[in-house]
């Protein structure tokens, strides 16, 4: 999803906060083998695929780590190469087009680090093309004024429809796109397509003010997740892809929860991880679920 850094006055008097709050490194294991290609892999992705903020940063336009889920994988399945182009801010079209990255620096299409060689790609996107730094910010701004009501779900529904559901059926087309991209330039090669971890509590009514989405915005944001995870599930299975569920791991493990327990962090985090993003310890859970599905 698109980096915490995003240039609007709300985003900045939000996550200005944060950055304050960033605590020191966490080490992180590796997965244990599974049986997986062995070949190139080659991951392309977002925020929540590069890992921003979280040690070691190795690619600062990007906010890419080398303790991303991409790293953690390719350490246990020991491919004979490995390319992670993944990129914060990245949406579908940067996945098919240059662009440029958090520092303004030119980023080429992730899609040419995908050679006929790869014989495993992997793809977490989405959440941006939907506007995911847009709808924290809103909700967050909205839920000052009515914390215990559901104004980011009125703003998002008024005049009878969803707006976000709309964005999320626009966006399928756009992934199928990157899909069949990735097949036309590594034919032989396995697709996995990544979700996105639970951010908000999958029961209650969350913990504003510590997350700020009022109580009643909680379940609708939560079906949007789900009903974006679940339109990335149909895609990849409409285009020869296989879906890796991430949320359901994460379940137990979300922005509300303390330190030592939350894969995702909150508006101020606790740990090396950008606000609203995976965390060490996520990124190591979205690692172990992608070894999983490989190795069925």
């Amino acid at each position: 999803m698109e980096n915490w850094r995003a240039a609007s006055p709300r985003t900045a008097r939000w996550f200005v906060a944060a950055t304050a709050a960033i605590a020191a490194s966490l080490f992180i294991g590796t997965p244990a083998n599974a049986a997986a290609p062995t070949g190139r892999y080659v991951a392309l992705g977002d925020s929540y695929t590069s890992g921003p903020l979280i040690p070691s940063q190795v690619d600062l336009n990007c906010t890419r780590s080398n303790h991303n889920y991409p790293s953690l994988v390719t350490a246990s399945i020991h491919s004979s190469s490995f390319a992670d182009v993944s990129c914060g801010g990245a949406t579908t079209n940067d996945i098919l087009n240059a662009g440029t990255g958090e520092l303004g620096q030119a980023v080429p299409a992730q899609i040419s680090a995908v050679t006929a060689s790869a014989a495993l790609v992997s793809v977490g996107i989405g959440g941006n093309d939907i506007g995911f730094t847009d709808i924290i910010e809103t909700c967050a701004e909205d839920s000052l004024s009515n914390p215990l009501g559901s104004p980011c779900k009125n703003e998002y529904t008024a005049g009878g429809s969803d707006q976000l559901l709309a964005r999320i059926n626009a966006t399928a087309p756009k992934v199928a796109a990157v899909l069949s991209a990735i097949h036309a330039a590594a034919p032989g090669a396995r697709v996995v397509v990544v979700g996105y971890t639970a951010i908000l509590p999958d029961s209650g009514l969350g913990c504003w003010p510590v997350v700020p989405i009022s109580y009643g915005d909680v379940s609708y944001l939560r079906g949007v997740e789900k009903a974006l995870n679940s339109m990335l599930a149909s895609t990849a299975a409409a285009h020869g892809a296989t879906y890796v569920d991430v949320y359901t791991p994460s379940i137990g493990h979300d922005s509300c929860k303390s330190s030592g327990t939350r894969w995702t962090e909150g508006l101020v985090p606790g740990t090396s991880a950008a606000p609203f993003h995976p965390n060490a310890t996520g990124e190591q859970g979205m690692a172990n679920a992608v070894l999983a599905t490989l190795a069925r």
